[in-house]
């Protein structure tokens, strides 16, 4: 019999580790090809590791909540055959830089530094790829502890650190030395929140490592970007019909569920095409208006956590694309199949607050993004038409959109126009449109 190491595999650009949740098999137990064996958390996303081979695991090399790096063994299965064997793992490179649409500040590549003059000690974890870009920027030790990592457990990750790299020249020298007493005040610290009083038969339910890093990312967001949020109601009536018409056919057709959001997203994408400036971010003082649009799409996950898979270039896709995309990620999101990169990159995000029964909601923009976008429940209503014979009431499909977006660059008139025209593609939806 031979030995066969499991390897943590790569799992895209920029993740190079990963913590172990739990285990589905113990040791001594038998798995086959393709078995799901070890569930994993990056800072972006839960996935399954699978094993290439059919075999036996005698050793478990990595036990829940430690950390593996991309290519490190985490287990050792006994296999048919002589000798020892290990999964090929390709990896990224460790500094790739970022591309010139997400960080126009940093030119040149990013190379792994064979010298340098930056030493750490230690105390602070970094990964290997966090680490050359620290090197390659000369960025102290004692500057790395000045920036909020938003990884896994308060973590550096790339984000974090070409953010800090993109801003570091308009930034105030670090102070070296103590602080003299200064006669102009000091801004506020914010304070640490209240404890709260415990009663008898009270539960205490500890948060799980997706709800601390969503909590976090909702402080951050709200911290971050002044919230302004517009609403309309709009007659759907037409879309409603539409997809009434048209949802055997396509699933007959395409082995798929036609849902109301590819018609949505549609909507939001022509409107993002007349207003190219909802589709940008902030650095500093600087926007960057975002030359491809990916719609993030807020999914709830069985266990209640919520998760913002990426429809990426969405406005390249057609109807039947989008819908066969937003089934595709919605079912990966809900088994614990997304990859990393699919949670990546979004540049404005659509939440249907309506799959809830909610009849509209007030979003939080997920940063770097300037604009998110609420969907209420559909309901029937009755309404007044404008006819040619005059005023009439009739029974009509009604629905709220919230649109939430950031008024450090979108003011009112974009952010509010953007939702009218959302509003008028939806209510003069083509009963004609082919799917």
């Amino acid at each position: 019999m031979a030995e066969y190491k499991l390897l943590l595999p790569s799992m895209g650009e920029g993740v190079m580790e990963a913590t172990i949740i739990t285990w589905l098999f113990n040791e001594g137990d038998n798995v086959k090809e393709d078995d799901s064996v070890v569930e994993i958390a990056t800072d972006k996303v839960d996935s399954d590791v699978p094993t290439p081979v059919s075999g036996k695991i005698i050793k478990i090399l990595k036990q829940k909540d430690e950390v593996a790096k991309v290519g490190e063994a985490i287990a050792i299965l006994e296999i048919e055959g002589e000798g020892t064997a290990s999964e090929e793992v390709k990896t990224e490179t460790p500094a790739a830089a970022p591309d010139a649409d997400t960080l126009k500040t940093i030119e040149e590549p990013l190379k792994t530094v064979a010298a340098s003059n930056v030493e750490f000690s230690g105390d602070l974890y970094l990964s290997p790829l966090v680490k050359s870009i620290a090197q390659q920027e000369n960025i102290s030790e004692t500057e790395l502890k000045t920036i909020k990592g938003s990884g896994l457990e308060g973590r550096i990750t790339k984000e974090d650190i070409l953010a800090y790299v993109a801003n570091r020249g308009s930034q105030p020298a670090q102070q070296t030395a103590p602080v003299q007493a200064a006669s102009t005040p000091q801004p506020a610290v914010t304070a640490p929140a209240a404890t709260v009083p415990v009663s008898a038969g009270d539960e205490i339910i500890p948060m799980d490592r997706m709800r601390k890093i969503i909590a976090e990312n909702m402080v951050k967001a709200k911290q971050i970007a002044p919230h302004v949020t517009s609403f309309i109601e709009t007659d759907v009536t037409n879309v409603v019909k539409w997809r009434n018409k048209n949802k055997a056919i396509f699933e007959k057709r395409e082995g798929e569920k036609l849902t109301f959001m590819p018609i949505f997203v549609k909507a939001v994408v022509k409107a993002i095409q007349d207003f190219p400036m909802i589709n940008v971010s902030v650095n500093g003082e600087n926007i960057i208006k975002k030359k491809n649009i990916n719609i993030g799409m807020a999914t709830a996950l069985p266990d209640g956590n919520l998760i913002v898979p990426v429809i990426k270039n969405a406005d390249q896709l057609s109807l039947s694309g989008l819908a066969k995309a937003i089934n595709d990620l919605a079912y990966r999101a809900r088994n614990k199949k997304l990859r990393p990169e699919d949670t990546q990159g979004a540049t404005y995000t659509i939440s249907n607050v309506g799959s809830f029964g909610n009849l509209m909601g007030t979003p939080i923009i997920p940063q770097p993004q300037v604009a998110i976008l609420a969907i209420g429940a559909i309901v029937k209503k009755p309404a007044v038409l404008e006819t040619k014979d005059g005023d009439v009431i009739a029974i009509r499909n009604l629905m709220f959109m919230s649109h939430s977006y950031d008024h450090r660059v979108v003011d009112g008139s974009l952010g509010g126009m953007m939702l009218k025209h959302v509003h008028d593609y939806l209510e003069n939806w083509d009963l004609n449109t082919e799917i």
